[in-house]
């Protein structure tokens, strides 16, 4: 079986400077690549042969049409994407300067004025396992009021709910306080979490695993992912915990490993007839499925152009 899953949030463009070290006032020259962490994970589970659907907002430009066209080339069902005729398109433009860090400029559209009018009433009846995902959700706008509302009624209709909190510093300088708030506020409502090593030390000012974990589990999360790169994945659900170690990569590009890792296993959960009722066994070979997919897609440059199929999968 494939139970339809929802994934909402922000699809926008990224143009990245195709110059190595040269800031955004410099670069002349961008490659343009469909974003946004909801968007690579509906791709994962299309490409892998689940049931994805995206609900969100982009322009009705040509920039939407690309985006929809990039969504349905992975499979995914684009019934819940809407498109704008007043706010066009998001867009982010970055650079990635010699040190690491990045130039970046992210000029916010269509995907942040996704109103709770805009999703229809029977989402949830339709669709029991959902997806929180978004790095623009949790900014002031109507998308986050639709955000909150959406995830509390997941919660009220029994679905399955799933929350990456996709931290970004770049959105968030100077009011990092205001995002731990809102995260442990979605935290209270998810079945799945699924954060990185420093996103769980953000969210708890706590450097100990084990207590940081629980920490989390205390606010309200069933289980929880900790993803460590190449060291794996730490699981913890209903009293047991495990490191889920990964396989051994030569890694390129790590952007959209964390939500090729959430989009595995949410196409796995899709096959279940009770994702809420899983066995420790049943989650530590879940996870260790979503390990390789995840440490695949770092192999090639590209979110989504990088995810690999199921019997790529497979045959490892």
């Amino acid at each position: 079986m494939n139970q339809p899953i929802v994934c909402i949030g922000e699809l926008l463009i990224d143009f990245f400077s195709v110059e190595q070290n040269v800031d955004l006032i410099h670069s002349q020259t961008f490659t343009k690549k469909a974003g946004g962490a909801p968007a690579n994970v509906c791709a994962t589970i299309g490409k892998l042969g689940g049931a994805a659907h995206f609900c969100g907002k982009v322009g009705n430009d040509s920039f939407g049409d690309f985006l929809q066209n990039t969504l349905t080339q992975f499979n995914v069902n684009t019934t819940y994407l809407l498109k704008d005729k007043t706010h066009p398109t998001t867009l982010a433009f970055v650079s990635l300067q010699e040190d690491g860090q990045r130039d970046f400029i992210f000029n916010r559209g269509a995907d942040a004025f996704l109103s709770i009018g805009d999703v229809p009433a029977d989402i949830f009846d339709t669709s029991k396992l959902i997806h929180f995902g978004s790095a623009t959700a949790l900014l002031p706008s109507p998308l986050y009021e639709t955000y909150t509302i959406l995830l509390k009624r997941a919660k009220d209709k029994n679905c399955f709910a799933s929350f990456d909190p996709n931290f970004r510093s770049d959105l968030w300088k100077g009011q990092e306080d205001k995002f731990i708030a809102i995260a442990r506020e979605c935290i209270a409502q998810c079945d799945f979490l699924k954060v990185s090593e420093e996103e769980l030390f953000l969210l708890t000012d706590n450097t100990e695993m084990n207590k940081a974990v629980s920490e989390l589990h205390s606010l309200g999360a069933i289980c929880i992912a900790v993803t460590l790169g190449k060291n794996g994945t730490f699981l913890s659900y209903k009293g047991e915990s495990a490191l889920i170690p990964s396989i051994p990569i030569q890694a390129i590009d790590t952007t959209g490993a964390g939500d090729a890792f959430v989009g595995a296993t949410l196409y796995q959960l899709g096959k279940l007839e009770a994702p809420h009722s899983i066995s420790f066994s049943k989650w530590q070979e879940i996870v260790k499925f979503s390990n390789i997919v995840a440490a695949k897609v770092c192999e090639k440059i590209g979110a989504i152009e990088a995810i690999s199929n199921l019997e790529e999968i497979q045959s490892l």
